[in-house]
C-alpha cells in the first residue's frame, strides 16, 4: 500500500463537476493499493498517518499530528501510484490491485482512518474520473509505502 500524504489548507474532490468531498486544514491522502496488500498494511498505514507529526506547534516546528490539530482527511484511491516505468514510456500498472480486491481494502482503510480520527473521513469516488483540488500547506508532501516502512 502506498500513500502520498499532502498537508493541505483545503482540498476538494469533484466528480462530473459536482463537489463530493471538501475539507479545510488536514491531509489529502492519495492511496494506491497493490495485489499483495492485507489488513496489516491498512492497520500500519492508518496509524502512521494519524500520528505523523507534520503540523506546526506554537514554535512553528512540525511537531503536531492531525489528531492534535483535529484536522480532516480526504482519501482518494489512485492506482497510478503503483505505475512501473521500468520499460518504455507507457507505464505498466500490473502491481495495482484490480477493483474486486482494491475496493474492500480501500473501504477498510477509510474505516480504519476514521476510527483513528474519531470522525468521518471524506473520500473520492472509487474508479471515477475525479478533479482533485488542493492548496498544499508548506508544501508538505510525504510518500509512505507499507512494503518499505521508511
Amino acid at each position: 500500500m502506498r500513500a502520498v500524504v499532502q498537508r493541505v489548507k483545503e482540498a476538494s474532490v469533484r466528480v462530473e463537476g459536482k463537489v463530493i468531498s471538501q475539507i479545510g486544514p488536514g491531509f489529502l491522502v492519495l492511496l494506491g493499493i497493490e495485489n499483495e496488500d492485507k489488513q496489516e498494511d491498512i492497520d500500519w498505514l492508518a496509524a502512521k498517518i494519524a500520528r505523523l507529526r507534520v503540523f506546526s506547534d506554537e514554535n512553528n516546528a512540525m511537531n503536531l499530528s492531525i489528531l492534535e490539530t483535529k484536522g480532516d482527511i480526504i482519501v482518494v484511491s489512485q492506482f497510478t501510484l503503483h505505475a512501473s516505468t521500468k520499460k518504455g514510456n507507457r507505464p505498466s500498472f500490473i502491481k495495482a490491485a484490480r477493483p474486486e480486491t482494491a475496493i474492500p481494502l480501500y473501504e477498510a482503510f477509510v474505516a480504519e482512518m476514521s476510527t483513528h480520527l474519531g470522525k468521518n473521513v471524506q473520500t473520492g469516488e472509487f474508479g471515477a474520473m475525479m478533479d482533485v483540488g488542493l492548496v498544499n500547506d508548506g508544501p508538505v508532501t510525504i510518500v509512505i509505502d507499507t512494503k518499505l516502512k521508511e
